[in-house]
């Protein structure tokens, strides 16, 4: 049974507690992804000026050949600094935002400290790229450096797990939820299909995401229960799972 909306707390329905999620501290919301998202490309922009060692090129594997060239992809590769925006709009309390706000700066970290110890780059196009919409902007912002791990797949994975969890948590429908990971997809061969990376950079961007995806739920404060029932096994329960077969087993508490 539903509980009822109150003046103090989130509506019945899913799309009202969605409305109210988004509206809740939205300013700091924005003002905080905004400043993430910025320092992280301050730190990004100095190491691939400024690299430690010689960037090692990160090879080609015959899975690369299977995505081909895909000019209009650069769409969904961008959409990724809208898409993070998302899963901490969707946060319901201060401590909860704050929580997943510093697990999103530690996945920044390492991955700035990964590419200050082991700058990376992927081999050279064979191509040009001159003329496709965009794409000179993208060089210029963007460059090939800093390849592995991808950093746009594993911020891309932190953001749809999270995603995915608060919406289940709302109860949303199941059309949504397939829908964030469409584009989640959308984004992970996106890096390939515009040559920024290759498979060995986003299946290492996977892992990475994958790492502080987990950690990060398992540790989430004050977890909304809302729709927790429903959709069978989610990530979250998952996490839960994992941290349970790791535990010590509890002594039996029947009488």
């Amino acid at each position: 049974m539903r509980r009822s909306g109150a003046a103090s707390g989130p509506p019945a329905t899913w799309t009202g507690e969605l409305w109210w999620r988004m509206k809740r501290h939205l300013l700091l919301k924005l003002a905080g992804t905004t400043f993430v998202t910025w320092a992280f490309f301050v730190g990004y922009f100095h190491l691939l000026r400024h690299p430690l060692h010689p960037a090692f090129i990160v090879p080609l594997t015959p899975f690369d050949a299977w995505v081909p060239f895909v000019p209009h992809a650069i769409v969904p590769y961008l959409s990724l600094w809208f898409y993070v925006g998302i899963a901490p709009g969707l946060q319901r309390t201060f401590p909860q935002l704050l929580a997943y706000g510093a697990w999103a700066v530690l996945l920044c970290v390492t991955g700035l400290a990964i590419f200050y110890w082991w700058p990376t780059a992927i081999p050279p196009l064979t191509f040009g790229t001159t003329g496709y919409f965009g794409f000179d902007l993208l060089q210029g912002i963007d460059a090939r450096g800093n390849a592995c791990p991808s950093m746009h797949v594993a911020i891309a994975l932190f953001s749809a797990i999270w995603i995915d969890v608060q919406l289940r948590e709302m109860g949303a429908p199941g059309l949504l939820r397939a829908i964030n990971w469409i584009w989640f997809a959308a984004i992970t061969l996106s890096t390939l299909a515009v040559r920024q990376h290759v498979v060995i950079d986003v299946v290492a961007g996977f892992l990475l995401g994958l790492a502080f995806s987990i950690p990060s739920l398992i540790l989430r404060p004050g977890r909304a229960r809302r729709g927790a029932s429903r959709g069978g096994p989610d990530i979250m329960s998952l996490a839960q799972h994992l941290a349970r077969r790791a535990s010590p087993v509890e002594p039996d508490r029947r009488g």
